[in-house]
């Protein structure tokens, strides 16, 4: 089995010691990505929908990094602080995918790695062939 490593600066850097992204047997595993701003490193604070939607534009950055796009996910796992917060996650997530939407789950945690943050996103994708 190979696995690699994938990495975009684009995205924040992993917190700990695990992969933006690893790809193996033709799938993507993206990491959990959190609305963190990869200019100032620092949670993006102006409102719940500027940081939930940068945590899609990270997710995109590794995604596209692989060579990958929304539109070859397969599976997505988000994870929330308030579930009150579903609507505006699944509006926000509506943007990105379309049909054949991935199947996905949502669950709300009581606190995310990063100090304060509201959503969560991680992602598989089916890698071009």
């Amino acid at each position: 089995m190979k696995k690699i490593a994938i990495h975009t600066p684009l995205a924040p850097p992993a917190l700990g010691p695990y992969s933006q992204a690893v790809s193996c047997r033709g799938f993507l595993y993206v990491s959990g990505q959190l609305g963190i701003d990869v200019e100032t490193g620092k949670l993006v604070e102006s409102s719940k929908e500027e940081e939930i939607e940068q945590v899609f534009k990270n997710a995109g950055y590794i995604l596209e990094a692989a060579g990958c796009t929304f539109d070859h996910v397969v599976k997505c796992t988000g994870f929330l602080t308030d579930m009150g917060d579903f609507p505006l996650f699944n509006s926000i997530y509506a943007k990105y995918f379309k049909e054949p939407f991935p199947a996905r789950a949502v669950f709300e945690v009581s606190a995310l790695p990063v100090k304060g943050a509201v959503a969560e996103l991680e992602i598989v994708a089916k890698m071009s062939e």
